[in-house]
């Protein structure tokens, strides 16, 4: 594979200049891999509840997926880290509302924290793009 067969996919995000990522990377075998989302809106920290943030971040992904053409139909993995266990309830009513049709791979992780500590909730999310005349 080369450098030219991988497609990046920028979102605009303050970040990506200055850490220097892509919101999306999709391969040539058609998988998708958005980058970690947080509960940024309009640029803007939306520090919410547990499940607000979850929803918002797992939005930001979403949006990626759909500036490429793809649905939460297309989700096959989902990653979910968190800075505390006694939010794994919300977080988890949030992941089952968004995918629950879809039953991605999915995994919740507990980490020390994130760049900014209103923060609590940052997904990664990975798609599947079915060649033309695959089944999904």
């Amino acid at each position: 594979m080369t450098s030219d067969e991988v497609r990046r996919h920028p979102s605009g995000g303050p970040f990506e200049e200055t850490i220097g990522y892509s919101r999306a990377v999709e391969l040539p075998n058609g998988l998708v891999l958005v980058s970690g989302c947080t509960s940024v809106v309009n640029g803007v920290i939306d520090a919410g509840t547990p499940y607000e943030q979850t929803v918002n971040a797992f939005r930001v992904a979403l949006d990626a997926l759909k500036e490429l053409g793809l649905g939460p139909e297309h989700v096959v993995r989902t990653r979910m880290y968190l800075t505390h266990a006694r939010d794994v309830d919300d977080v988890g009513s949030a992941h089952k509302e968004l995918f629950d049709d879809v039953r991605p791979a999915a995994s919740m992780i507990i980490v020390s924290g994130f760049i900014d500590p209103s923060l609590v909730v940052e997904v990664e999310v990975e798609a599947f793009r079915p060649r033309t005349g695959e089944a999904q």
